[in-house]
């Protein structure tokens, strides 16, 4: 077998660049020829077809999507036409499709690259294309691949070294994107916790302040020379009220913080047993009202049962609360299978229910869909709910229509089998 011949330092070799954006194709021949090759470009497929018949380039790199011949068609031409088929073709592409790899072994595509690239990445393929070119002209074993892809056959019938230049490419390409993603991963858990710790720290600097005025105004109160019944005594206490409520909010955002941080405790959770816990614990809101609870038995999860338990007491205790002014209170407990090994949990009542087009605002912090004056709380409950639940690998997402009820749903997904 020959040994490739390199090419002369002076004489890289002729490259045809198939490019429908002038503006990429004029990036990509102005990196070529400051690395010492020659450029020919084209428009499309087609006129790229007819520059290749005219100039005989030593390799092609075309864009995939292109107007009136593609790409994959623009190399199916050229390895099917015995003067050409020896040229290289390299594929510019974004690999959004696992079909994309088919198609390029079904029209013999000897490389793949994958757009956004870095010039030394292209600059290193190219180079070790052009090296292994008369390796390829006398590697001509071919191989006879049947490939069963989305229900469809494909016979590939590409030489080994085309078949192994390709899938290599792909690989390096999926590791290239894995490795991308993974340093995206880490960054955004790190900008995490430091908006986690930037939120626990201002939260938690803030309570001294207002603790402050609360002070001060507890003192203003017991001044003798304030009047029992004028205006600044009003006032103050008003100040008063906005700062307990102020630290409410505080005491709110510092446990949805803590969210982030606190270390899941998996167990069995026995969800009926739970579900009788927090029903008793709201015995002081129910007290005195007709409340009908329609509860049914509930599967067992795998999670952190303190943790769930306040996500039971908030819904619970939202459903008691936005069910006040109805006569007969009614709340239904229940579950179904979900998608994807999950459990959906439900908790339904008839209260009053709000406007589904502010749905997506009800698990934001501090997004509240009623007025203070109507029905009291922080904002911060249902924000918990959704992010107890992520953390434990579930969704959440609430129904209804105003002044129907509601109902809010979170699934789980389902423990292993005990023999597995």
């Amino acid at each position: 077998m020959m040994k490739p011949s390199l090419p002369h330092p002076n004489q890289k070799g002729k490259i045809l660049i198939a490019e429908d954006s002038p503006t990429q194709a004029e990036q990509l021949k102005h990196l070529l020829l400051a690395h010492g090759y020659v450029v020919v470009t084209a428009g499309n497929g087609k006129e790229a077809l007819r520059a290749v018949h005219e100039e005989k380039p030593t390799l092609i790199i075309s864009d995939i999507m292109m107007p009136e011949m593609d790409g994959y068609e623009l190399c199916r031409s050229v390895k099917s036409d015995p003067q050409l088929k020896d040229i290289p073709v390299m594929l510019l592409t974004s690999l959004s499709d696992p079909a994309d790899i088919i198609r390029g072994l079904l029209c013999a595509a000897d490389n793949f690259i994958v757009k956004p690239y870095s010039n030394e990445e292209l600059l290193n393929r190219i180079e070790y294309i052009l090296v292994n070119r008369e390796l390829r002209r006398h590697e001509k074993s071919q191989l006879g691949v049947d490939i069963f892809f989305a229900g469809q056959r494909h016979l590939i019938t590409s030489d080994r070294l085309q078949i192994l230049d390709l899938l290599f490419s792909t690989y390096e390409t999926a590791v290239q994107k894995n490795q991308a993603l993974v340093k995206v991963q880490d960054e955004l858990k790190r900008l995490n916790k430091e908006l986690e710790a930037f939120g626990y720290s201002i939260s938690h600097d803030l309570r001294t302040p207002v603790r402050h005025i609360l002070g001060f105004t507890e003192l203003l109160l017991r001044d003798p020379q304030l009047q029992p019944e004028g205006k600044a005594r009003g006032y103050v206490s008003i100040i008063q009220d906005s700062c307990r409520r102020m630290m409410t909010m505080i005491d709110g955002l510092l446990a949805f913080s803590r969210l982030s941080y606190a270390e899941m405790r998996r167990e069995h959770v026995d969800m009926d047993r739970l579900v009788r816990e927090a029903r008793r614990d709201l015995g002081t809101e129910t007290g005195g009202r007709e409340v009908i609870w329609n509860i049914s038995p509930l599967p067992s999860v795998d999670g952190d049962r303190s943790l769930l338990y306040e996500v039971l007491q908030n819904l619970l205790g939202n459903a008691v609360k936005y069910t006040r002014p109805r006569m007969q209170a009614t709340i239904e407990v229940g579950s179904h299978d979900g998608p994807e090994n999950e459990t959906t949990f439900f908790v339904r009542d008839n209260g009053v229910g709000f406007d589904m087009k502010y749905a997506h605002r009800l698990f934001e912090v501090f997004q509240r869909l009623h007025a203070e004056s109507e029905f009291s709380g922080t904002g911060v409950g249902l924000a918990n709910v959704r992010r107890i639940i992520a953390r434990h690998g579930g969704k959440t997402w609430a129904e209804s229509k105003e002044g129907e009820g509601a109902t809010f749903f979170f699934s789980l997904p389902k423990p292993p089998p005990e023999n597995a």
